[in-house]
This record gives structure tokens, sequence and C-alpha cells, in this order.
């Protein structure tokens, strides 16, 4: 029995051998479409190239996977780290580095649909940007004058809205905004619906709304640059998409968001009936009040006429007329007994003054001699020739000293 004989090995380059290994792959029917579930590390968002590279891994192993920018685009999620997710795509190989990597052509979370995940990124996303908060929602007018209604011609929103507003407050002006409401093209006209009412300023209010339907139905409604129209308008927005249970990203953006668009309708605008009831309610209060303001002026008025007739002006003019006359006449004693008891006073004064008069002594035979205007009081004062003058009761003299 003879050996059997080998074939000596082929030497080839490490290029040849990449490409084979990468034509095996590429050729077995099983690695061509593969459905991988793993969760994502390592991930590079190429944001220029619109490349997306990352890893799928398990708690045993790991592969590297791609997905291009054309695949990319059509993802209804935004991958993140962390994320656990089912990848559809072929096995290959990448011949300048001889690794071998899951082409993805398409993902969704793993638990969790495409959509629903979309969803809950953008919501998070717009909210941490602020344009859910409060303080920057506008107030309904509660008297718009024109109402802007954005859905679809021919559905029922735009009936069930006009029927409601015609019942409650028919002095409205409806204006419609025709839009696809579903499919690729509806959020465009959406924005742009919003934009022009905005633009020429033809509203008080907007409705934004459809009927009811699937996530699918309602995705339009949850366009991230729709987000930003609504928040950047100036004219306050009433979100009524779907049905009461359905959320929207534009139901969280808008300034009031509505259960149905009927209910959307209420909310716009005031129940005429309602207010024709409550202004006649309030004329009857105003009316009662004015009743009862009379009967107390009246009662007040009453208790003041009894006050003036049980005294009145005439008497008391005669009264104070009387207080004043004695008055007067107690002065006028009072005056009188000062005077008699001055006048007495006076009298007794006059007589000690009489009696003190240096005239009534002349009068009496003596005289009052003076020398240079001066009183001479002893003849010590006086020596032979002086001119001295004499004071009498009649009149004066000069005289002459001829001794001293």
């Amino acid at each position: 029995m003879q050996n059997p004989t080998f074939e000596k090995p082929k030497i080839i380059s490490v290029s040849q051998l990449n490409y084979y290994v990468k034509s095996l792959l590429e050729n077995d029917m099983h690695l061509n479409n593969v459905i991988v579930t793993g969760e994502i590390s390592n991930l590079t968002d190429h944001y220029r190239s619109g490349h997306i590279y990352f890893s799928l891994k398990d708690d045993k192993s790991v592969i590297r996977a791609v997905i291009f920018a054309g695949n990319a685009r059509n993802l209804r999620f935004k991958p993140e780290e962390g994320m656990k997710v089912i990848a559809v795509g072929r096995v290959s190989l990448y011949e300048q580095t001889g690794a071998y990597q899951l082409y993805v052509e398409g993902m969704q979370p793993d638990g969790i649909g495409a959509l629903t995940m979309a969803y809950e990124q953008l919501k998070k996303k717009l909210e941490q940007k602020g344009l859910f908060a409060p303080e920057h929602k506008k107030s309904i007018p509660s008297f718009p004058k024109t109402i802007g209604v954005i859905t679809s011609p021919t559905g029922a929103v735009i009936r069930d809205i006009q029927n409601v507003i015609s019942r409650r407050f028919p002095y409205v002006d409806i204006l419609l905004c025709p839009v696809l409401v579903q499919g690729e093209n509806a959020a465009p006209q959406l924005i742009n619906a919003v934009n022009t009412l905005n633009e020429y300023d033809l509203a008080d209010v907007i409705i934004i709304g459809r009927g009811g339907g699937s996530i699918e139905d309602l995705w339009a409604f949850n366009d991230e640059n729709l987000a930003y129209s609504i928040y950047a308008s100036n004219i306050p927005v009433i979100s009524a998409v779907g049905h009461e249970t359905d959320f929207t990203i534009c139901d969280f953006v808008s300034d009031l968001r509505a259960p149905t668009p009927s209910a959307a309708a209420e909310l716009a605008v005031p129940d005429a009936e309602e207010l024709k009831a409550y202004y006649q309610s309030q004329e009857q209060y105003i009316k009662s009040l004015i009743d009862r303001k009379l009967i107390s002026s009246k009662s007040e008025l009453d208790y003041f006429k009894q006050r003036v007739n049980a005294k009145a002006p005439e008497k008391l003019v005669a009264d104070y007329e009387q207080s004043l006359y004695n008055m007067r006449k107690t002065a006028e004693n009072s005056i009188n007994t000062k005077y008699i008891k001055t006048m007495e006073a006076f009298s007794g004064l006059a007589s000690k003054l009489e009696a003190l008069n240096p005239l009534s002594v002349l009068s009496r035979g003596y005289a009052i001699a003076k020398k240079d205007d001066k009183i001479i009081s002893s003849v010590k004062e006086l020596k032979q020739g002086d001119i001295i003058k004499l004071t009498l009761n009649d009149g004066n003299v000069k005289a002459e000293v001829k001794e001293s």
C-alpha cells in the first residue's frame, strides 16, 4: 500500500486570504440574511458621512457592526449606547483589517417598537430643551374672531369642529388650512400651515389635529420640526390629535391639549347661551343690589328727616340768637361792674393825689422858690445877690436875695 501524497500548500498574500474568506462569508446563504439581537456598545455616529459604527454584544461575545448612511436614514429611532436591539443584515469581512462584521440593513429596539422608541427619545429631547415648559404656554383668547383649523378637508374633524362652533358661538370665522394628516408629506404641510397662519396673522387661535389611528397614522404629529414651529407660533395653538388616549409630541408642545377635535372647538370658543345666562344673572344681581341700596338710602333719609324735624333750623337760629343775647347782657353787666369799681378806685386815688398836689398848698399862701429851675429846699443854697423865681398860686415872680 502506497502512502498518500500531500500537495504542498500554495503561498498566498494577506489580501488574497482576506478576499477568499470574504467570498466564503458572502456566498454562505445562512450569513446573507441574519437577524441578531444584542446590546449596542462602542457607538460612533459619523454625522458628516451619516454612517453609524458600533458593536453588538451579549454576555459572552461581541461583533463589530456598521449601518451605512442610506440605511441609517430609514431608522425610526436613534441608536444609543447600551440599547438592546434586533439587527437585520449580512455578515462579511472588511478586507483591509481582516475583521469580519455585521453590515446592518435594518434595526429596531428589542422589546419595544421603533416608533415608540423614537417618540420617547424625541419627547425627552424636547422636554430637556424646554419646549414643554408651562411658562411658555400662551393663554387662549376668550373671544376669538377667527379660528384657523389645520386638518384634512375631507375628514370628520373639520365637520365636528364646524358643528360645535356654529352651535356654541356662531359669531366666529373658521379658516380651514387643508393638509395631509398622514404619510411622508403630511409633516411638511402641517409645518407650512402653522408658519403661514403666523406670517400673515390670519387667526386668533389655531386648532391642529386629526382623528384617531395607530402610532404610524399619527406619526406626522411627532415631527421634530413641527414641534419647533408650534413652539415658535405667536398664535395660541390647541392640539386635537387622535382620541383621548392618544398622545403626540404636538400635544405636549401646544399651548393647550384637547382630548378630541370636538373638545378643541369647545375650548376655543365660549358658549353663547351660557354667556347670555351669565350676563342675565349678573344684570339681575346688579338690579337687586341697586334696589337694596335704594331702600337703605331711603331709610337713612327718613332717619335724618326725623332728626331735622325734631330740631328745625328756625329753632336752632332762635336758640343761637337767645344765646348771643344772653352772652351780650352778661358781658355788659360785667363791663359795668368793672367800670364802677374802676371809677371808685380812681376817685379815691384822685383824692389822695389832690391832697399831695403842690398847687393846693400854694393856694393856702405858700410859694415855691427855684434857683436855676431847681427847687430850693434850704437857705444854705442861697447867697446874697442870687436871683430866684417864686411860684405863687396865681403866677411867678422874680426876687433878689438881699441877705442870707
